[in-house]
C-alpha cells in the first residue's frame, strides 16, 4: 500500500522561538504556528484556530530564530509525525510537524517582524520580499527551496498584440 506524508501549512507563530543544539551542535527550534480557517455555521462566518507545534532543524531553526518572532507569517512544508511517551503510568502521544522548508512571508515591517531577511535578491527584488530556507534535506523528491522571486513576463511588443 502506497502512502504519502507531506504537510504545507501557512500562519502566524504563537510565540518567540525556542532555539536550542544538540549535542552534535546541531540547532533545533519548537516554534507553534497557529493557522486561521473559515467556515460557514448556518448563517454565519465563524474562524476556527487550529494550533500546529512545529519542530525545525538545521540553518533553517538558525534562520527563523533570527528573522521571526511571535506574530510573524510563515509557510511551512514539512511531514507529521508522531511522538509517544509515557508519563505517570499513562501512554501520551502528540502529532507534529517536521518542517523540511520554511518561508518567511510578508515584508519587513509587516505583522510581528517576519518577513526580512539578509537574502540578496539583486535586481529581481518584488516590493515585498519573501525568504525561503530549506533544510538541506529535499524529501527524496528533489527541489531545493521554493524560488519566490517572481519575475512577471515583459509585455509583448505593441506590434505582436492579436487584436
Amino acid at each position: 500500500m502506497a502512502s504519502y506524508n507531506r504537510v504545507v501549512l501557512v500562519g502566524n507563530l504563537t510565540r518567540d522561538i525556542e532555539l536550542r543544539y544538540i549535542p552534535s551542535g546541531t540547532a533545533v527550534a519548537e516554534i507553534g504556528l497557529a493557522v486561521n480557517d473559515r467556515v460557514k455555521r448556518g448563517d454565519q462566518w465563524v474562524d476556527e484556530t487550529t494550533f500546529v507545534d512545529v519542530t525545525l532543524w538545521g540553518r533553517t531553526a538558525e534562520v527563523a530564530n533570527q528573522y521571526l518572532n511571535k506574530g510573524s507569517s510563515i509557510l511551512i512544508e514539512g511531514r507529521l509525525k508522531l511522538d509517544t511517551w509515557e508519563k505517570d503510568g499513562q501512554k501520551r502521544s502528540k502529532l507534529r510537524v517536521v518542517a523540511e522548508k520554511m518561508q518567511m512571508l510578508g515584508g519587513r515591517g509587516e505583522g510581528g517582524g517576519g518577513g526580512g531577511g539578509s537574502r540578496s535578491t539583486g535586481s529581481r527584488a518584488p516590493a515585498r520580499q519573501q525568504d525561503s530556507y530549506d533544510s538541506g534535506d529535499d524529501g527524496g523528491y528533489g527541489g531545493g527551496g521554493y524560488d519566490n522571486y517572481s519575475s512577471a513576463p515583459a509585455a509583448p511588443p505593441e506590434d505582436d498584440i492579436p487584436f
